[in-house]
């Protein structure tokens, strides 16, 4: 049984296999190849595109979808995570699909059932299922010729999950994923180049991808204003001019914060072509753990 916890519970070959499904679903309405399984979906933190994505590929695949109320679950009356879990576990669905605060949860749950898990959020620490997709946008858009592609990921990078899966996933592909931030957002990853500003960098990459600035992920308050952050991070035409370049955003996207409303409809924003992408890349990922 094999569980997607990290993108690296996948090599590097079981990659471009899904992808080759992903291809495929992205071009199909549906499909009965999970008809008959159940999955579960089980969000503890709120969520609108990645639940909904999940939830959409599952049922064009043609299988059944619980998504449990967890403010109106036993968790409310003191049941623990691993119970919960455990419980969901006995009325044998075929996957549960979980977001949580709690970094590493999601690993700590393995061994608590008989279905795959799939990760789709665990506090700062991952999001594999995004940052698949993600890779999945970047290969299409270059016919999959990535090799020394550089992304300039801008923002609140030492929270962001989606930042930690894109950082550990894009180098296996050739691509090399550049920080940027303010010093207080800067991650503690030396692995990773990190510049303070766009700027820096603007004229050396491929791909840009915003952040969201995930202030409730802080103990300390850093702006005023959300404007004053924009002043230096928001994505605006005047910064992207006419290069050749594409824009991305796992969402949600505060508008003129992270992006401006020009640059959201340029044709070189793929942000709602990610979200297309994530339901086929999420049907590919069901089949391969579920079939």
């Amino acid at each position: 049984m094999q569980h997607l916890i990290t993108t690296s519970d996948f090599t590097k070959d079981e990659i471009i296999e899904l992808f080759d499904d992903a291809k495929m679903f992205r071009d199909l309405q549906s499909s009965d190849c999970l008809k008959g399984k159940l999955i579960v979906t089980l969000f503890f933190e709120n969520s609108t595109r990645t639940r909904s994505s999940f939830e959409i590929a599952a049922k064009r695949l043609g299988a059944e979808v619980v998504s449990l109320d967890v403010g109106s679950s036993s968790r409310s009356k003191g049941e623990t995570i691993f119970d919960t879990v455990a419980n969901i576990n006995a009325m044998k669905p075929d996957a549960i699909v979980i977001r949580h605060s709690e970094c590493g949860l999601p690993e700590s749950l393995k061994e608590h059932v008989n279905c795959p898990i799939l990760n789709a959020g665990d506090g700062y620490n991952a999001h594999p299922t995004q940052a698949l997709l993600d890779l999945f946008t970047i290969l299409d858009h270059f016919n999959n010729n990535v090799e020394g592609k550089k992304v300039a990921i801008v923002g609140d990078v030492k929270t962001s999950r989606v930042a930690s899966s894109d950082s550990k996933l894009l180098p296996r592909f050739g691509i090399e994923p550049i920080f940027v931030a303010p010093d207080h957002f800067k991650s503690e990853d030396e692995s990773i180049r990190q510049v303070t500003l766009l700027s820096e960098v603007i004229d050396e990459v491929d791909v840009v991808m915003s952040l969201r600035t995930q202030l409730e992920r802080h103990s300390q308050v850093y702006y005023t204003s959300m404007q004053e952050y924009a002043k230096d991070y928001c994505i605006t035409k005047e910064i992207f001019k006419d290069r050749d370049l594409i824009l991305l955003h796992p969402g949600p996207v505060n508008r003129n914060i992270d992006i401006d409303d020009e640059m959201l409809l340029d044709p070189r924003s793929k942000v709602l072509q990610q979200v297309s992408n994530g339901v086929a890349v999420r049907m590919a990922v069901l089949k391969k753990l579920i079939k």
